[in-house]
């Protein structure tokens, strides 16, 4: 996606003939530097929590531990604990009476007092057959007497292409039981891949009887050929589809109150597409441009620890001896024997337990599958609340936190680390899950302008955006030109076939004769070039000084 500002880019008329210029946007891509803030440096307090379950070597539940029994390193160096609190059987603990000092930012935990869990389900209809992905459910939703008052669970669904929002937050298990009811009323989708696998395997199959694949018979063979490289494509594409649509989920739920979990219903996602595909792991492959695990599942991960969400990663296909009872082991599969389906298993299992441990949580693998709540709300009713103020200011990089107790013979699991987002990516995060999920966090409406669409060659169209900017909630300071305001742009567009573009980011600064009565307003017209296909358009404009998000959604026909 393109987008540039109209020629005619200052000028808006609104309410009492107040007029605001509009100057400094910038075009994406183009070489002049944005104009110098008007706000110098932006100082921001964040506090960063890491929940940590410590069991003994019986993997029982360890209590009273206190502050000092804990040390805390953030990228090899120790920090002070400046927060402390032991939640046990769902109850905040009392502390010491030197424990440290609570500070911004975090949870006021007051002594006896219930400690919520905030449970964001995730369905995902995309990769399982109906009867594995109903039976997680129906035990899920037969177990929702086990959610207290305090708890609450909210549910969404993938089948992707659509991310779509089955419940808000609900306390009530009567209404989450016809959501669940509602969830399993939807198609699941692991027919066709099992058909995507029998088709590159039948073909595999075919060319090597015949003569025109023998060297796949060769294990050392390092390179993809042309149908294994499709194929691979295919999956890592899937994986980060449904990797986009889950961290968008986290997003779109970012603040509860209380424990933040991400139950994780997941169908069997690759986490090296390369072996998946080709099923020999006697077999090397070299293929630099195709990505395994770690880096596919990294904006879930990293998005969880940033808003700190524990997930506990459930195995819908669970455990099967028959290679043709699940979508995850296709009839027709190109494996031959026990060894190379337990392989295959290992590969998806493995990324339900990388992004469990990344972020502190358990994978739910095989049996476990049939015990979801009863499992994580054991495991997250006893734990201890850490928090740390960074010295940096956010920095869009990754930082590794390593925790460990002085008390011998204990184990402890939490988060590996955490991505330190800027508000600038905090804000494109906060897009993307408005184009994907239909809604966004605290964001207030803005009025928007859809033109006549016109085409500018087989594949592409340009679509004139007029938006409308409210001035009286900007954050305006007095300059040289009487009040100024600065704002940033961002635009998001998701095609009919699931293509999604880039967000460019376009300061716009607006220059005022003084402060915006009410009512006031910029207008701002641009030229936004777009796939010829129906678009779905995500419009936001954020005043980066005082946290205020304007959003629109808007419809584009070709």
């Amino acid at each position: 996606m393109n987008s540039s500002p109209s020629r005619n880019g200052s000028a808006a008329l609104a309410a009492l003939a107040f007029v605001a210029s509009v100057v400094g946007a910038q075009v994406p891509g183009t070489p002049e530097a944005a104009p110098a803030s008007i706000f110098g440096e932006t100082v921001e307090v964040r506090v960063i929590n890491v929940e940590v379950v410590v069991t003994d070597k019986q993997g029982l539940p360890v209590t009273g531990l206190q502050p000092g029994d804990f040390a805390l390193k953030v990228d090899g160096a120790e920090v002070p604990i400046q927060y402390f609190t032991e939640v046990r059987g769902g109850d905040a603990i009392e502390g010491p009476p030197d424990a440290p000092v609570m500070v911004p930012g975090v949870p006021q935990l007051a002594p006896g007092t219930p400690v919520g869990t905030s449970y964001l389900v995730f369905i995902d209809d995309f990769y399982p057959l109906a009867r594995d992905r109903d039976l997680v459910i129906e035990k899920l939703s037969a177990d929702l007497g086990r959610l207290r008052p305090e708890d609450r669970m909210a549910v969404v669904a993938y089948d992707g292409l659509q991310l779509e929002m089955l419940s808000s937050w609900s306390q009530s298990s009567a209404e989450l039981e016809r959501v669940f009811r509602k969830a399993m009323a939807r198609p699941a989708k692991g027919i066709q891949r099992e058909s995507d696998d029998r088709r590159f395997t039948q073909a595999t199959r075919s060319d090597r009887f015949y003569g025109h694949r023998p060297r796949l018979l060769d294990s050392t063979q390092m390179r993809l050929d042309v149908d294994e490289r499709a194929y691979a494509e295919t999956l890592q594409d899937q994986v980060k589809g449904i990797v986009a649509a889950a961290t968008s989920a986290l997003r779109g739920f970012a603040n509860p109150p209380g424990r933040k979990v991400l139950v994780l219903l997941a169908g069997g996602w690759p986490y090296d597409p390369v072996q998946y595909a080709i099923n020999d792991y006697n077999r090397t492959v070299l293929e630099s441009q195709l990505k395994r695990g770690d880096e596919l599942l990294a904006p879930l991960t990293d998005t969880a620890n940033q808003l700190g969400y524990t997930i506990y990663a459930v195995d819908i296909p669970g455990l099967t001896e028959d290679s043709t009872t699940s979508a995850e082991y296709a009839a027709g599969s190109n494996f031959n024997d026990r060894s190379t389906q337990f392989q295959r298993e290992n590969n998806v299992q493995y990324s339900l337990q990388y992004v469990a441990q990344e972020t502190g949580g358990e994978a739910l693998l095989n049996a476990a599958r049939e015990e979801v709540l009863a499992r994580v709300a054991e495991d997250t009713h006893s734990y201890y609340w850490i928090g740390f103020t960074p010295t940096w200011q956010g920095d869009d990089g990754k930082h590794k936190v390593a925790l460990s107790t002085r008390v011998a013979d204990l184990k402890i699991r939490n988060r590996a680390g955490f991505v330190d987002f800027s508000q600038r990516r905090e804000t494109s995060m906060a897009v993307e899950s408005i184009l994907l999920f239909g809604e966004g966090p605290n964001s207030l409406p803005l009025p928007v302008e859809i033109g006549t669409s016109r085409k500018v060659s087989g594949t592409k169209m340009n679509v004139p955006v007029t938006i409308r900017i409210p001035l009286e909630r900007l954050t305006a300071l007095p300059t040289e030109r009487g009040m100024s305001a600065e704002v940033e742009l961002r635009i998001a567009a998701l095609d009919e076939r699931g293509g999604r573009s880039d967000i460019p980011v376009i300061p716009i600064r607006l220059d005022m004769p003084g402060k915006a009565p009410a009512g006031a307003f910029a207008t701002y017209t641009t030229i936004v070039q777009l796939r010829r296909a129906k678009n779905d358009l995500v419009l936001a404009v954020s005043d980066p000084a005082g946290g205020t998000i304007y959003s629109a959604r808007a419809e584009v026909q070709p």
